[in-house]
């Protein structure tokens, strides 16, 4: 508009002669140069540093990150916007600043997690202006982090699994890296080896460090089987249900919660959300209950993470839940049949599913006649909006005498699998 009217200006002072429209065209101008000029030096001399406090975070909890700014002139900046490009939901990291000459600023930008996954915090534009409005620049701020959001998980003290020894109590013959009563052999010292390992008479004897390498304990692998087959997944589409909402935003001042504690939430918008929390609750559980813990899963990609007990066993599968999507095209049938080499009968499948198609029980049957031992968990597809009733896959896994859980939307975990599903007198009826 400026120039518009510059132009119009100087083309009246052509025509009419007037020394007025000269000035008002040159007036126009310069004030469109001073005001370029201004917008140009306000994004000159700052440096934006970001700081996540937290790389790792859990749906519900608040992802906490600091973002620094710093004029490095001693000319003063009257306005700076920072307009933020995460992608972590409802992420506002974005501020208004004004800075005087070699001055700091910092801000903290808390963020309620609503969503599992890889999240990427940045980059960010620098917008400035001149104070009438006139002209804004910006600058593009490459600095960027990376949060990961596990999924929610609830401690279940009610749940347990029936033991599974070995029979006679012997060892399985398969390498462990980690200690146990049982010695399987010595091999040659190699970094990261733990001290301990140390077989002191063979290294005596040999003249070189030799390490003792175990056999596995003769408890049971518990392997979580979680099912992310994309047909069988069921998206909540009632109107009703609306995610968790941040409080900051639609609480006045007062009510604002201030701390840093996990908010209760149970809104589950798919059979997918609700497969991967009932998962990661089993695996903090039987974790917790020192239990040998596993898990399979065929998502975008074949994830299997071995059976182990140690202590980080629990971050690797929330890390792998945290990022896992059910668009996998292989049936849970398949995964079972594809999988069979990893259970024996030391082992116990815990398998969580919302699949109603039935030949995946004609799978873990096979399963069963080797010995396996199967605890089911059905994440009911009726109740987030699903048409095709789940009793009759829950008889059948009663004929085989496989416990059976059942998890609804809107109802509390922990009521959901503190007992399985009895079924007796229906199975009678049908003998």
């Amino acid at each position: 508009m400026l120039l518009l009217l510059a132009g119009a200006s100087y083309l009246a002072a052509q025509g009419t002669g007037l020394r007025l429209f000269f000035h008002l065209s040159y007036l126009l101008l310069g004030l469109l140069l001073l005001a370029s000029l201004w917008a140009w030096l306000n994004l000159r001399g700052l440096q934006i540093r970001r700081e996540l406090l937290s790389p790792r975070a859990t749906v519900g909890e608040y992802a906490r990150e600091r973002i620094s700014i710093a004029n490095r002139w001693f000319i003063p900046k009257l306005w700076v916007e920072l307009r933020d490009e995460s992608e972590l939901p409802q992420h506002g990291a974005g501020f208004v600043a004004s800075l005087s000459g070699r001055e700091h600023g910092r801000w903290l930008a808390r963020t309620l997690c609503t969503r599992r996954g890889r999240f990427r915090l940045g980059p960010a534009t620098l917008v400035s202006g001149d104070p009438f409005g006139i002209v804004s620049f910006g600058r593009r701020v490459a600095s960027s982090n990376e949060i990961l959001v596990y999924p929610r998980s609830e401690l279940l003290p009610s749940f347990h699994l029936p033991g599974a020894e070995l029979a006679g109590g012997q060892a399985t013959r398969a390498r462990s890296f980690h200690s146990s009563p049982n010695v399987a052999g010595i091999r040659e010292y190699a970094p990261g080896d733990s001290m301990s390992h140390i077989h002191w008479r063979s290294t005596a004897r040999i003249g070189r460090l030799m390490v003792k390498e175990f056999e596995l304990d003769p408890s049971a692998d518990i392997y979580l089987v979680l099912d992310m087959q994309e047909r069988a997944v069921v998206q909540d589409t009632r109107v009703d249900l609306r995610p968790p909402e941040d409080v900051r935003i639609t609480h006045p001042w007062w009510e604002r919660q201030q701390s840093e504690s996990v908010v209760e939430e149970r809104y589950l918008p798919s059979t997918e959300e609700g497969s991967v929390v009932v998962t990661a609750s089993l695996a903090r559980t039987l974790l917790t209950q020192n239990r040998i813990v596993g898990l399979i899963a065929w998502g975008q990609h074949r994830e299997v993470i071995p059976a182990e007990r140690e202590a980080r066993q629990l971050p690797k599968i929330l890390e792998a839940l945290a990022v896992l999507r059910a668009h996998s095209t292989h049936s849970l049938a398949e995964v079972l049949l594809a999988e069979s080499a990893r259970f024996g009968r030391d082992c116990t499948l815990v398998i969580v599913t919302s699949s109603l198609d039935e030949r995946w029980v004609g799978a873990l049957q096979q399963q069963l006649y080797r010995g396996v031992r199967a605890v089911v968990v059905l994440v009911d597809p009726q109740s987030f909006g699903g048409w095709h009733d789940p009793e009759p896959i829950l008889h059948r896994l009663a004929e085989l005498r496989v416990p059976t859980f059942r998890v609804r939307q809107g109802e509390p975990l922990e009521e959901s699998l503190r007992a399985p599903l009895r079924f007796e007198k229906d199975t009678e009826m049908r003998k």
